[in-house]
């Protein structure tokens, strides 16, 4: 193992870190990203093996990353001041531990019959949000079109919770191309369309999820199948136009879920 303690801003180690934390181009010019606390690193570890490098501030560290620094003791370690750290951190309490990884190329199963496809999502958190939640639904593959922002950020990183280790992750899509060659029904979450529970979600299924704001766009509606959406209850002059993107896709991706378990049932 080689120990650094850096103190500089200037060192060219530091500042090619930063720009993998901000810059999207960086991480897909070196497929490498950061990975910030235990669970993250524990969950890449168990995929991946171990990170090319270790990053931990001066001072204390919480128990469960001082217990994880010293299972991956071999490993290259650099150690921070606390302000240079937090630079480099996505959250401002961090459990004292980051990892330096390879992103890994996504494997694509051959035929999937339980597909996300997620249009424009510009939040990082949303898209980690929404990548763990079809993970937990059993989806096998997720499209990003090149509208979406990067799911190899450390805030969409955090957000999925090792979702992205798990569930293939195809990004730079288009659209209507992932759409026209999916091998089964094609359904857009929309304001307007047909109920979701009035489906039947048993056979190949892929969900189209749109922009945080704008939602899916003409083209796409156009392109699938069915538009659908999720009825919401009114409460007397109160009607919310809409559940957030991420909140919609749990809904849709576990809706189908359900149907598929009970089908097996």
């Amino acid at each position: 193992m080689a120990f650094k303690h850096i103190t500089s801003r200037d060192n060219p180690v530091f500042k090619q870190l930063r720009k993998l934390v901000d810059q999207s181009r960086e991480r897909k010019k070196t497929a490498s990203t950061l990975l910030e606390g235990v669970h993250l690193i524990e969950a890449y570890l168990q995929t991946y093996g171990e990170p090319r490098l270790l990053i931990i501030p001066e001072g204390q560290s919480s128990v469960e990353a001082t217990g994880l620094i010293q299972q991956l003791a071999d490993v290259d370690t650099m150690l921070l001041p606390t302000l240079m750290f937090a630079e480099l951190a996505p959250v401002a309490s961090s459990s004292g531990v980051m990892a330096l990884v390879d992103i890994p190329a996504p494997e694509v199963p051959e035929s999937a019959d339980f597909a996300l496809l997620i249009e424009d999502i510009q939040d990082p958190g949303n898209l980690g949000s929404m990548l763990r939640t079809a993970t937990a639904a059993g989806v096998q593959v997720a499209y990003l079109t090149k509208g979406c922002t990067d799911a190899w950020s450390p805030k969409s990183l955090r957000g999925g919770q090792g979702a992205q280790f798990v569930l293939p992750v195809v990004e730079g899509v288009d659209a209507l191309e992932i759409v026209n060659r999916f091998d089964g029904h094609t359904l857009a979450l929309t304001m307007h369309g047909e109920s979701l529970y009035k489906q039947a979600l048993h056979a190949p299924v892929l969900f189209a999820v749109g922009n945080e704001g704008a939602g899916i766009s003409a083209a796409l509606q156009s392109a699938v199948n069915t538009c659908v959406t999720i009825p919401m209850a009114h409460h007397g002059t109160l009607a919310l136009e809409s559940l957030n993107a991420a909140a919609a896709t749990a809904v849709a991706l576990f809706e189908c879920q359900r149907q598929r378990l009970s089908r097996l049932g």
